[in-house]
């Protein structure tokens, strides 16, 4: 059995760490070219279309071959340091603010984070985040960032 069939196909929202050994230049589709230092980066996504989790974080884990998203461009160039997620159990209202916005807003004000480039994965986002990948600080768990998410 792989991981990606241990994934709920139920919507939700999920955390994906990502690993980068050497500092790299990278271009992001429309975003252009940034430099992402070496480090462990949290990406905080929404998994509400169709297969849900297993279909959006399991394509993220396997490494699409196309680059449909801003994570893909990074995601080719980087090794998985984990992941976790979170099923919605009841739909949120439309005011709430979504998880995933809740996480990256409060690891973005973490001492230390750092946000490599405004709007990574938060071009539509309405809830004000500057992006949904944050560069995190040294020695932050992934139990750190499940506990933030259900704060």
């Amino acid at each position: 059995m792989t991981k990606k069939t241990l994934l709920p196909s139920t919507p939700g929202s999920y955390i994906l760490l990502l690993k980068l050994t050497t500092p790299l230049t990278i271009t992001i589709g429309a975003l252009g070219e940034t430099q992402f230092p070496a480090g462990i980066y949290a990406y905080l996504g929404s998994a509400r279309g169709p297969g849900g989790i297993r279909a959006r974080l399991g394509r993220h884990i396997a490494g699409g071959k196309t680059q449909r998203w801003h994570i893909d461009y990074l995601r080719a160039k980087t090794e998985i340091a984990g992941y976790s997620f979170l099923p919605e159990l009841n739909i949120a209202s439309a005011t709430a603010i979504p998880t995933e916005c809740r996480g990256s807003q409060a690891l973005a004000q973490l001492p230390a984070a750092q946000i490599p480039l405004t709007q990574f994965g938060a071009r539509d986002c309405r809830h004000g985040c500057p992006a949904h990948l944050v560069l995190l600080p040294p020695g932050f768990e992934l139990s750190d960032l499940r506990q933030l998410l259900t704060a």
